[in-house]
């Protein structure tokens, strides 16, 4: 027995000798496997002019390789040519162009090509491109025009300092911008005008903007991309001297300047605080009930920094998003700085309340209202089938009201559309809302091709939602032949909810009796909650 035990023993202490002296002799065999990386291959090899990419040859079982650049608009880091045999090389671009570098491999057998490759292919050598685009420095261009009173183009402003080019206070010039270099944000800086500051992009190179302030302006324009980083500003003293004007004085805007309680008046172009007589303002509101309202006023005043808007202030009442606010002015010596006297106005309506979009809070619900993580996935046909089917759809990055991206649709001719929401589950994304309340519901459109409508039907987009949607929705919009093209326009309609509960989102589209295709950009969904008086 203990024979046999022993004889077990050295049985299995000689195979493990074996098994060592085998494995001690097992040849790993690497495989051959491409992987090409650069230090800007996140931003599609894209940098500034007198900038550089460092290219790095990760592959594996590479025997020899070879890195080509263009000759005479590039530098190789250690290398006197435009060749290098390193596995990291560090490559600079002197000139402006699109660019191919070259990487020539030979491997030490059979080789896979990429890194999700599952077979190798039959060769041993590869060859691969990489395209590096080189943005010349940024040059800022711009030209400013008047703008006659007939709309057309004017004369052109002079561009230099202490210039002073005279425009009438109420007059508008066009901001036009032709910059180099690749910018892609543009910031104009314009005290004195309305807007003070209007930021734009390459798809709105013009932008026509109001002087309603005397004096004597500044103006700030910079050309900008974020990546690679560059920027070149054009900084102008003295470049507009607003003058007076005998042309009348207009009223363009009546709104909530404080929730609830003060209303603002826009003018055209500033007033004389010291014309205005609280007795000749008055203010009325209709309720939602029916119900007239007549409120004192505590104080009318001219706005201490914007000096075209009167603020009025209400004593005994405040005002709700569902009452109809109005304003009168009956003549009592009010006049601009420049001493032209306002003309009568009797209930102008108020109409923009200060309201807050409920999907700007991004804990009230998923709805990517601004399209910015969305895909077209989340926004799926609903199968109604018939004309509802006959759109095209895609998330676009070529026109933002806000963010970079935004809903490209096309009804197709007599077509339309109708489409839901869903997350990448297939689920509903949805939204609470209550019963007993109005709500704002709509988007900002901006209208490429109204198509060629028959002038019976009106091509219309309606927001739907589900459960319990009112299928007697007002159009938002309806484009209607006089609808801006080329512009973005902010469009909602009312409405009630039968109950309280989730709801989600069916956008519908009609299209019928156009014989050409609709076209437009839709951003910003918005749903807003009503103040109702109690």
């Amino acid at each position: 027995m203990k024979n046999i035990k022993f004889l077990q023993f050295i049985f299995i202490t000689t195979l493990l000798l074996f098994s060592c002296n085998d494995d001690d002799s097992v040849v790993l065999i690497e495989s051959n496997h491409r992987a090409i990386v650069t230090s800007e291959m996140d931003f599609e090899n894209t940098i500034n002019v007198g900038a550089h990419i460092d290219f790095g040859d990760l592959s594996r079982g590479v025997s020899s390789r070879l890195w080509t650049f263009p000759e005479n608009v590039t530098e190789i880091s250690g290398e006197e040519g435009n060749t290098s045999t390193k596995d990291v090389v560090k490559g600079t671009f002197n000139e402006a162009g699109v660019y191919d570098v070259t990487l020539s491999q030979v491997f030490k057998g059979n080789v896979y090509p990429n890194e999700d490759s599952t077979e190798p292919i039959q060769g041993k050598e590869l060859d691969t491109t990489i395209v590096v685009t080189v943005l010349d420095n940024i040059t800022a261009n711009i030209q400013i025009n008047h703008i006659n009173d007939d709309g057309s183009l004017g004369a052109e402003l002079n561009l230099s300092d202490n210039a002073e080019n005279e425009v009438t206070a109420s007059k508008f010039v066009r901001l036009t911008q032709n910059s180099t270099g690749s910018p892609t944000n543009f910031t104009w800086n314009l005290k004195g005008a309305k807007p003070e500051q209007v930021l734009n992009d390459l798809n709105t190179p013009e932008v026509d903007v109001r002087y309603t302030k005397l004096g004597t302006w500044d103006l700030e324009f910079i050309a900008s991309r974020t990546r690679p980083t560059d920027a070149d500003t054009i900084y102008i003293k003295n470049f507009i001297k607003v003058i007076p004007s005998t042309d009348p004085v207009t009223l363009d805007r009546v709104f909530e300047q404080e929730e609830q309680t003060k209303i603002g008046l826009e003018f055209s172009r500033e007033m004389d605080p010291a014309t205005v007589n609280k007795s000749t303002f008055s203010v009325t509101i209709e309720t939602a009930n029916g119900a007239t309202l007549t409120p004192e006023l505590t104080n009318v005043t001219v706005d201490a920094t914007e000096g075209n808007i009167l603020i009025i202030e209400l004593a005994n009442e405040i005002m709700y998003n569902d009452d109809v606010v109005k304003v009168s002015y009956t003549p009592g010596g009010l006049t601009t700085l420049d001493a032209v006297a306002s003309d009568a106005f009797t209930d102008v309506i108020l109409t923009d309340f200060i309201k807050e979009n409920l999907f700007d809070n991004a804990a009230f619900s998923d709805v990517d209202a601004s399209f910015e993580t969305s895909i077209e996935e989340n926004w799926p046909y609903l199968w109604w089938g018939g004309q509802w089917a006959e759109y095209d759809m895609n998330l676009s990055f070529d026109r933002a009201h806000s963010g970079s991206k935004s809903m490209y649709i096309e009804f197709r001719p007599g077509g339309g559309m109708i489409i839901g929401n869903v997350d990448g589950d297939g689920d509903n994304i949805t939204f609470p809302v209550e019963a007993g309340y109005t709500y704002e519901m709509g988007a900002w459109i901006y209208l490429e091709d109204l198509g060629s409508p028959d002038g019976v039907n009106i091509p219309d987009v309606r927001f739907y939602w589900r459960p319990g949607t009112n299928w007697g929705v007002a159009a938002n919009p309806a484009f209607t032949s006089d609808f801006k093209v080329g512009e973005w326009i902010e469009t909602t309609t009312k409405v009630t909810f039968a109950a309280d509960g989730d709801v989600s989102y069916m956008i519908r589209g009609f299209n019928t009796g156009n014989t050409g295709t609709l076209k437009f950009y839709m951003d910003d969904l918005a749903l807003y909650k009503l103040t109702s008086r109690p």
